[in-house]
């Protein structure tokens, strides 16, 4: 799906870009931000060691989000570099093609400066548009408050806890909470 290109201001005066990816223009970049946001935080679902993506393979994975009527995948550009993306999925089968999924992450350098609560905007506007969707759902990892003021300042509530969910890399155990918003 293609997203129509919205620009505005960050926090701290520069412009911030959201758009859809270039997939030869931005895979390389992409790439680098999966590492980066894998080390920036323990709160993504991947370590940095587990970034094994190419250039190529996500050059294949952002045109096939393009080509679908089912996902959207915006990037944000901040003076010609990635600060972060953000994916909705909408779900097709009968029992659950009222909801979306949503995934947001960005670099921690542009934490704190609206990017995050910009991209839940255009999620929202986007699934508010779908026929049939009635609610937006994501899950995050206990600790990450950051996240979870984000996500409640966008309309996000606690629906459900998977205990012991999540694995640190340092053993430590912890909870996967679902949120949900109602369209």
């Amino acid at each position: 799906m293609i997203f129509t290109p919205v620009t505005f201001t960050l926090k701290d005066g520069r412009t911030g870009i959201l758009r859809s990816p270039d997939p030869k223009a931005d895979a390389a970049d992409l790439v680098q931000y999966l590492y980066d946001t894998a080390a920036d935080t323990p709160f993504v679902l991947r370590t940095p060691e587990e970034i094994r993506y190419t250039v190529e393979g996500e050059e294949r994975f952002l045109q096939n989000v393009l080509d679908s009527c089912n996902d959207c995948f915006i990037v944000c550009e901040v003076n010609g570099h990635i600060a972060g993306n953000c994916h909705l999925s909408f779900n097709t089968r009968v029992k659950t093609r009222h909801s979306c999924s949503v995934a947001i992450a960005l670099r921690k350098a542009y934490w704190g400066n609206g990017i995050g609560t910009a991209m839940f905007a255009a999620m929202e506007d986007i699934a508010r548009q779908r026929e049939g969707v009635i609610q937006m759902d994501l899950e995050f990892i206990e600790g990450n408050a950051r996240a979870r003021g984000l996500y409640e300042k966008a309309g996000f509530r606690i629906v459900g806890i998977h205990p012991d969910a999540i694995r640190q890399e340092d053993g430590t155990m912890c909870a996967l909470f679902a949120m949900q918003k109602k369209l």
